[in-house]
């Protein structure tokens, strides 16, 4: 259903008559990229990819903005292929910076599935949904 232009608008200025909504609202929008900067970040860390933290969480943002021009069903594919050449454009080796990208999306897109899986389980058993 499409909305009206004139009604459409609305909502956004709702969502920012109240300081909290508009706190709320633009904390999660640049909350959710830092975090997953800082979480690429850690992971080159720890495998120790010769490129400076600053570097991998613009190599991040960077590969996210390119992303959004290739969309797949949750980035499947072309998240891992943007972050790996940008990660080496900056100047880590290949091989480390596809290991690094591999492990950042199984720790934050694979591992958050299981908990949601389990859950889902046990609803449909207790036939809460």
């Amino acid at each position: 259903m499409l909305v009206p232009a004139h009604r459409a608008g609305r909502g956004a200025v709702g969502a920012h008559a109240l300081p909290s909504r508009a706190l709320a609202l633009w904390g999660g929008a640049l909350a959710f990229p830092a975090l997953q900067a800082t979480a690429l970040v850690l992971v080159g860390v720890a495998f120790g990819l010769p490129v400076p933290p600053a570097h991998m969480a613009v190599a991040y943002l960077a590969a996210t903005v390119a992303v959004a021009l290739v969309p797949t069903p949750g980035g499947l594919g072309s998240v891992e292929a943007a972050l790996v050449v940008a990660l080496v454009a900056v100047g880590g080796a290949a091989a480390a910076a596809t290991a690094v990208v591999l492990v950042f999306r199984v720790i934050t897109v694979w591992l958050p599935l299981l908990p949601g899986a389990l859950t889902l389980g046990a609803l449909v058993r207790l036939k809460v949904i």
